[in-house]
């Protein structure tokens, strides 16, 4: 298995973010193909001084070639081109095997 993983540092405008994920972007991800789960943490403290994230999004795939697939579709393309639209300059994308 494999996830995809997005980290967003503080937005500026916490309710404002919080909007357009819950509304907007939250459902455009769960409208990958082949999706087998979402994980969704809002962040609420670190052991030691402040949180460096707000929250983190977890999305699971059987395999890479089943996310690389979904990430190229058209419900991809929609998710990245959202995701730039509001949290380009706080998100950090990476994956790895489960």
């Amino acid at each position: 298995m494999i996830k995809l993983v997005a980290l967003y540092r503080k937005p500026a405008d916490a309710p404002a973010f919080d909007k357009h994920y819950n509304e907007i972007h939250t459902p455009l991800v769960k409208k990958y193909p082949d999706l087998r789960k979402l994980e969704i943490t809002r962040v609420t403290g670190a052991p030691i001084g402040e949180a460096k994230f707000y929250l983190m999004a977890e999305m699971y795939w059987d395999d890479k070639p089943t996310m690389d697939k979904a990430l190229a579709s058209p419900e991809g393309r929609a998710v990245a081109k959202d995701l730039v639209s509001f949290a380009a300059d706080i998100v950090t994308i990476f994956h790895g095997e489960v």
